[in-house]
Parts: C-alpha cells; structure tokens; sequence
C-alpha cells in the first residue's frame, strides 16, 4: 500500500512525488512513455525555475537569455512594439531535460518513478484507490494506493475516473522548431490567432521555436503553417497538444486530486503551466496526508489561494488579445518601452518595480 500514486511524471507530477517522498511518504509515480517525451510544451520561463532544480542544473538546461517581447497586431515584418528589461526578463531551456532532472530529483528523493508504464484504470475506494498499471511486458497489474494524484495533462484519465469537472477551456497549440542557430534577446508575440497569439522563441544553438494557439476550432495548423512561411523558415519537428485554461470548479474527490494541467493550472494569457503547476505540487504535499482525506480541502484551497489572483489577472490580460485592432495598437504604443513585470505574475504589473519604469522610459537596449 502506497501513500501516494502519482499519475504523469511531467514537472508537477515529479515534484509532488520528490516533496512528498521528502516529508516521508511512500510515493509510485507513473509516465506513459519515456519521461518527457513526446515533448508538447514550450521551454520558455522565468528565472523561478531555478529554484525546483538540483544546484548546477542550470548550466544543463539553460539555452538562451531572453530581454524581453516584441508584440505584433499583424505578422512578421509588421510594426514591433517591444517590452523590455535591461536584465534577463525570462530563461529559454532544454524541456525535456528539465522534465528528466526533475523526475532524477524524485527518485532521489525515494520515489518509485516508472516510466513504459500507462495507467489504464483508477478506481476510488472508501479506503484507498486502485490504480490499474500496464506495464512494458504488456501485463496489467494493480497498485494499491491511499489517494492518487492525477497530474496526466490537459486530456487527464484520472480527472474522468474520478468524475471531476473539466477546464473552463482547451486550446490547440502547435509547435515546431528550426534548427538555424538565434541567440536573440527578444521573443515575437504576433496578435494574429483567433482569443490567443502565436510566437517565435530563439533558443540559441538550439534554433528556433515557432507556435501558435487558437480554439480547436479554428484551423491551427493551416495558420501555423502561415506563420513559419511568412518568417521563411522550415520546421523539421512539430509537436501539438491540447492547452487547458480555466480552472473547474473542484480539483478534489474523496480519495483524489489534480495538479497541473489536469486542474487546469496555466496562466490565461499565455497557456503556461509548469511554475504554476510546481507551486500548487508543493502545496499539495505539504497540506496533504494520505491517512485522513480531511486534509485534501487544505490543498484545494491552498492552491486557488497561491494561484487564484495571478490566473484572475491573466483572464483579463487574455481578453485584449480579442479587442479590435485600433485599440491593440493604441495600448501597445502608450505601454510599449521599459517594464518591471513578473511574467508569472500578471499582479506584478501594479509592483513598484513596474510603475517606477512606466514612468521614466528609456530606449530599448541594443
């Protein structure tokens, strides 16, 4: 009987398993495939990512600095209005190696981190939950848990077996990358896709990541398409996946709870889940104990309370991707220039920080 069953080992599941196993737990975490691939998330962060690795990871993992964004309204070649620090504003990183450092931490933290093994049934009990495992032989075996935490992404198995609601909203994002060398300081944030944006990230010896978002609906990946052929650029891998926005109303069952984005914890307006997703894992295992499922309202709203006004400011800030065009470039002019903002933390626009540099700007750095 384990304490905890951990289904996904992407960055929350990995560490909630290593904090859990830290504060003593008996901890089983679970990866479909080889941890971290397929990969189906970008690699651009913030400077916080440091403090969920081992010492020295960093010079591992690092790719490019990056100073700050150029915003479009329209696509490449079109007017830039550029957001800016005169420091590093966020990290460009190898994100299946940050998945597999992070899953190293967890097993050197005492957890059993199975990768090959697929999670084909979870089953809620009165006293504990029963996972169903298939392993790389082929068998299914059954594991025996306390609770289960279901941190298997936007489309998660354990958020529909233990009938918890559904995010607020799925949008398809679609990835590739361009292997020409770009050491650039900015990232391109183009306007352009229905509710959200696309982008173009340089990853330094790593080349290039383009993406793009928008409401299944829309043909994302004829605009994807549209967007590397407008830059002339060739992308020889593409990823996509579903990307979760809007929290459901309950991350908890009797025996069981969401992390990441199974729960839906992403920043509305960029889709970005890894930081917040690690904040809320942390929670999880430090309000949780698998003997008395009491404890899992501690965590529910311990992790709305980390998170809740951050995603409440991002739901505002995604809404101006949808406003009319004269008015985007009429806020992108008066904004445009020097900032002090967090870009985790939408309420870090109101900072000192940030006011001080809306008014006193400068030019861009070369």
């Amino acid at each position: 009987m384990y304490d905890f069953a951990v289904v996904g080992a992407g960055p929350p599941g990995s560490r909630f398993a290593r904090r859990a196993a830290e504060a003593g737990r008996d901890v089983v975490a679970f990866e479909k495939g080889s941890v971290g691939e397929p990969l189906a998330c970008s690699g651009h962060v913030s400077d916080d990512v440091w403090e969920y690795v081992p010492e020295g990871a960093r010079d591992e993992l690092l790719q490019n600095l990056v100073y700050g964004a150029r915003f479009h309204v329209d696509g490449p070649g079109s007017r830039a209005y550029p957001f800016y620090k005169r420091e590093p504003v966020s990290n460009v990183i190898d994100r299946v190696g940050l998945d597999r450092t992070l899953a190293d931490s967890a097993r050197e933290a005492g957890a059993d981190v199975r990768e090959n093994h697929t999670v084909v049934g979870v089953e809620e009990r009165s006293d504990r939950v029963v996972v169903d495992v298939k392993t790389p032989a082929g068998d299914v075996e059954s594991v025996e848990s306390r609770m289960v935490a279901g941190c298997d992404g936007p489309t998660s198995r354990v958020r529909r077996a233990l009938d918890l609601p559904e995010p607020d909203e799925l949008l398809h994002g679609v990835l590739g990358f361009d292997e020409e060398a770009d050491a650039g300081d900015y990232v391109d944030v183009h306007l352009t896709a229905p509710t959200f944006f696309a982008w173009r990230i340089p990853r330094g010896d790593a080349g290039v990541e383009y993406g793009l978002a928008a409401p299944p609906s829309e043909d994302v990946s004829g605009r994807f398409d549209r967007l590397t052929d407008a830059y002339g650029a060739t992308t020889d891998r593409r990823c996509s996946g579903a990307i979760p926005v809007g929290p459901p109303g309950r991350t908890t069952s009797d025996r069981g709870f969401l992390i990441g984005d199974a729960a839906a914890q992403t920043k509305p307006f960029t889709g970005g889940g890894i930081l917040y997703g690690m904040r809320a894992a942390d929670v999880a295992a430090a309000a949780i104990d698998p003997r008395d499922p009491a404890t899992l309202a501690a965590y529910e709203s311990g992790w709305r309370e980390a998170l809740a006004t951050e995603i409440r400011l991002g739901k505002a800030i995604r809404r101006c991707y949808s406003l009319p065009e004269p008015v985007q470039r009429v806020g992108l002019r008066a904004l445009s220039g020097e900032i002090g903002v967090h870009m985790d933390e939408p309420s870090s626009f109101f900072s000192p920080s940030n006011l001080r540099a809306l008014f006193s700007r400068g030019n861009p750095p070369e």
